[in-house]
């Protein structure tokens, strides 16, 4: 499988880092990595990471200046694309087809080729602009998974509610890391 992963600027960048380290280890998966400015920045603010250590989870890193990279294309075979955390401006960005950046055109090209786009909203509260964007996106094809933590499985830290929401990404893909505490009923998950 090959799986565009998008970040930008929105808070939450550690689930764009998550996500590149769990599928690190998965041999069928290749993953293609663009940041936006905007992520670069947020990984210093809200990360122990560097920018540089984020694009080494990748196997392919592209400028999000790049515009000739091969992911602009339709005829570049991807099997979709994740954007985590999605911003607002790259949401607009993508349902309006303005793709002055990599990000914004690789997921032109997932939606017009039917292939599946992920996107993950990291905005709170949401204004009736925002919620119209996410209808489009979604009327468009894209899938919309917010960064919504379950608590079922009890997360202990941090770490617990970003694997999980995560993993549940992942599921979107059919990949499974193994990672998550999945709903197995009320009694079962009691004695968990």
């Amino acid at each position: 499988m090959k799986l565009i992963v998008g970040i930008t600027g929105a808070s939450g960048v550690i689930y764009g880092i998550r996500l590149l380290e769990m599928l690190r280890p998965l041999p069928e998966v290749e993953t293609h990595l663009i940041l936006s400015s905007g992520a670069k920045l947020n990984i210093a603010l809200e990360t122990q990471w560097q920018p540089k250590e984020v694009e080494s989870l990748a196997d392919v890193v592209y400028s999000d200046n790049d515009l000739a990279a091969a992911i602009s294309s339709g005829s570049c075979r991807m099997d979709g694309m994740a954007i985590l955390p999605c911003s607002m401006k790259t949401l607009s960005g993508v349902v309006n087809s303005y793709a002055d950046n990599l990000i914004v055109r690789a997921a032109d090209v997932t939606l017009k080729e039917q292939r599946r786009l992920v996107l993950v909203p990291r905005e709170s509260p949401l204004h009736v602009g925002h919620t119209r964007l996410l209808h489009e996106a979604a009327t468009m094809g894209a899938v919309i998974c917010p960064p919504a933590p379950a608590f079922y499985n009890h997360p202990q830290t941090v770490d617990d509610i970003v694997n999980h929401t995560v993993g549940r990404l992942l599921d979107l893909f059919g990949l499974d890391c193994g990672t998550i505490t999945r709903w197995d009923g009320p009694s079962r998950n009691r004695q968990a």
